[in-house]
């Protein structure tokens, strides 16, 4: 029966039709453009502006700018407004739309309709009507002890709030028969105003990042009416983001993808990625269908998707948006997860967000490209044609990296997790050993600037002899190709922290997480560093009102020297490289436990506490949120493999040796050689015997693990012990199912997964 199920979702999955949808049209018929659908289900200010009377506008707008506290006659005015635009798209519900600690997102839907009661003559009438007021907009009230609080509330302690992010545009997502639903960004915290969310601690790290930012540039920039000086500092982030499609009928087989997201059996075919032609393959019609379909929903949701391609695993792909301010950003990468999830299903598919969800072949990131950007459009690190004397740059360049080397660790651990522990590490992602790549050019420019001598030309001395590199131009020497621009460095998909061109690329955050945390920690760690540097361009200056530009040559170099085993030019899934960073005392971390326990480590708390991002009791909530996760989330994996080889494995190797057998002695009664059969009886036996014995230390391991209360004690022993043990039954499972008749095995095997889309 099992096998049955197998091959009719296989057979399923193959001869299923695609599903077709309309796209947008013209009155004239032509399709519209993806410009003129961008953002239709968005509240803009721009719609904002033609729906509020000017004043309300103004008060809204200086409110944004931080000059002033909204006040209640602009919520309602607001609130109105949008009630009526999201009513004539349909809306009959409206949510505070939150990220609670458990890398997701979170709502409760209040319908618009409402009863108005009147008395006629000593009657009651009873009106319904649609209302939206201030402060239904403003906040909400969710149930907090029902979400993740690290001990901050307690259960009878369930009051928190939900509470507009003014600065994120509210939005309508479309429900189903036609009816949608009006969605308020918004931050969650506790009764006693602890930040309960992933929002609430990135804008203040942005917050703070802005102030010290700011008072850098005002050090340095010079003083006269034609430069006025940068109001406003804020991080840009583009999410670029990984995940696996595969046929859901197939998944549906799957208890482990079901449960844990992953694959907990399963052996490789014989072709996977070797040949390394699915990275930027033509998409399958299939997947290009619900991507298109996604695309569509998420250009009406104002999200900048840009790039959709094959990635290098088979049945993995990525898409990628156009850079944002990093808070819209995460907003608008949670809603492509979303949309992504739920078009999928539509299309049959099931979307995998899981770090490693097949062993042996490349895993999923979160590709952050993080820079720093100032109110008068400037990308503070780009270089510009001579980054040698762009010191603005190399000022907030030196920052950056004087922040991820003093807190590295810091940063490793907003990475962590039980699922992208898998990936890291595993010669397909950056290792537990945050370092920084800048490229063979920059790096010459940081050596000169120190060494106080002129900047070496090194691409005049490039091995590629057919190339002739004018500059930052390629001529092909190809009469019809043109010359191509040349990026100031070359790209090193090896590294955690890499520059490419004018960001940082933090290549280590996992796929499935809220990139919320990461950013925080990151935009925290160059906040603390420019503080510092701020603080040696004051010493520097003395009585100047403008750093010159000695001094700030002067405070770059000192930072140039202080930084220098950050920088790694190499490959980082070397063996050497471990070896090399244990030199330079840079930190290798390769268990999520061990990186939780550097939140809490001294230099990091005080920094966190001190810059005001987080309280004592907030980061103590946060680490131990994490760790009871960890710990959860491999127990469930265990206890997920453990049902699955008793109830199925098992069972499939059983009723196989009972087939053998009984053709052993069927030929041996007939008088034919049965020594085929009983050899490969003799191969199977023994690994069936030592799988159960594993898998019954397995079990006995996970009943001892009952008795540990403590959950930091709890997720060293899962770490130590339950996933050595899960590796150990794994891999003779993997055994027999290469060597179990096919009709026998009930689980879609990889094969099936990976091209069966």
């Amino acid at each position: 029966m099992a096998h049955a199920a197998r091959l009719k979702s296989v057979v399923e999955s193959l001869t299923r039709g695609h599903r077709n949808i309309e796209f947008p049209t013209k009155p004239d018929g032509r399709p519209q453009s993806v410009a003129e659908v961008f953002g239709q289900n968005v509240f803009t200010l721009k719609e904002m502006s033609k729906m509020l009377p000017k004043p309300v506008f103004k008060s809204f707008i200086r409110q944004l700018k931080g000059n002033s506290a909204l006040d209640k006659v602009t919520a309602d005015a607001i609130a109105h407004a949008v009630k009526v635009w999201a009513l004539e798209r349909g809306a009959t519900h409206f949510t505070h739309w939150f990220q609670p600690l458990n890398d997701s997102t979170a709502e409760k839907h209040d319908a618009f309709l409402t009863l108005k009661s009147t008395f006629n003559n000593g009657f009651e009438e009873v009106t319904a009507i649609d209302t939206f007021s201030g402060s239904q907009l403003l906040q909400s009230e969710p149930d907090a002890s029902s979400f993740p609080s690290g001990g901050m509330r307690t259960t009878f302690e369930a009051r928190g709030y939900t509470v507009w992010d003014t600065k994120s545009p509210m939005f309508i997502q479309e429900g189903p028969h036609g009816t949608a639903i009006l969605y308020i960004p918004s931050v969650f915290i506790s009764y006693n105003g602890e930040a309960l969310d992933e929002k609430s601690v990135l804008l203040r790290s942005s917050e703070v990042l802005n102030k010290i930012s700011t008072e850098v540039l005002q050090l340095i920039e010079p003083v006269d009416e034609d430069h006025p000086r940068t109001k406003q500092v804020i991080t840009t982030l583009g999410t670029e983001q990984e995940y696996f499609l595969i046929d859901r009928a197939l998944y549906t087989l799957r208890p482990d993808l079901k449960i844990c997201g992953r694959t907990l059996l399963g052996g490789l075919p014989p072709r996977h990625q070797q040949l390394e032609d699915h990275y930027f393959g033509k998409i399958p019609t299939r997947v290009l269908a619900a991507i298109s379909e996604c695309e569509l929903e998420l250009a009406k949701l104002g999200v900048p998707v840009k790039t959709r391609h094959n990635e290098v695993a088979p049945a993995q792909f990525e898409v990628a948006p156009i850079f944002e301010e990093a808070m819209l950003a995460v907003d608008h990468n949670l809603l492509t997860m979303d949309v992504l999830h739920r078009v999928a299903h539509r299309h049959k598919l099931k979307v995998l967000f899981h770090e490693k969800p097949f062993r042996g072949v490349n895993g999923s990131g979160k590709h952050c490209n993080w820079s720093l950007c100032t109110d008068k459009g400037d990308n503070l690190l780009d270089p510009s044609a001579t980054p040698e004397t762009n010191y603005r740059f190399l000022i907030f360049l030196v920052a950056v990296l004087k922040g991820v080397q003093d807190h590295g660790d810091l940063l490793r651990a907003g990475i962590a997790s039980a699922s992208n522990d898998h990936r890291l590490g595993a010669h397909e992602a950056p290792p537990g050993i945050i370092s920084a790549f800048l490229g063979s050019q920059l790096n010459e420019v940081l050596n000169a600037v120190e060494e106080g001598r002129p900047v070496n030309d090194l691409a005049a001395g490039t091995q590629l002899q057919h190339v002739r590199v004018k500059g930052t131009v390629l001529d092909l020497k190809v009469a019809t190709l043109p010359n191509i621009s040349r990026d100031l460095t070359d790209r090193n998909r090896t590294s955690p922290f890499a520059f490419t061109g004018n960001k940082f690329e933090f290549r280590a955050v996992g796929s499935k997480q809220s990139v919320s945390f990461p950013v925080t920690l990151l935009n925290s760690c160059v906040a603390s560093a420019l503080h510092e540097v701020r603080d040696a361009l004051k010493k520097q200056m003395g009585d100047k009102p403008v750093a010159s530009e000695e001094d700030q040559i002067a405070v770059i170099r000192e930072f140039i020297k202080k930084t220098k085993n950050i920088r790694f030019e190499g490959d980082n899934y070397s063996d050497e490289w471990v070896q090399e960073a244990a030199k330079r005392g840079l930190p290798n971390i390769v268990k999520s436990p061990d990186a939780f326990r550097r939140l809490l480590k001294d230099v990091n708390a005080s920094m966190l506490q001190n810059l005001g991002v987080f309280s004592d009791a907030e980061l103590q909530s946060r680490y131990h949120i994490l760790i009871e996760k960890y710990a959860k989330d491999v127990t469930i994996e265990a206890q997920t493999l453990l049902t699955m080889v008793t109830q199925q494995v098992l069972p499939a190797v059983f009723q196989y040796r009972r087939d053998l057998a009984e053709a052993a002695s069927f030929m041996k009664n007939v008088g034919v050689e049965s020594s085929p059969e009983v050899q490969l009886l003799n191969e199977l036996t023994p690994i069936v015997a030592e799988l159960q014995k594993r898998t019954n230390s397995l079990d006995k391991l996970m009943e001892d693990n009952n008795k540990y209360e403590d959950l930091v004690k709890l997720a060293d022993v899962v770490s130590d012990e339950v996933l050595p043990a899960m590796e150990a039954v794994r891999t003779l499972a993997d055994q027999l199912e290469r060597m179990v008749a096919d009709k026998l095995w009930p689980i879609p095997k990889y094969t099936e997964l990976f091209l069966n889309i």
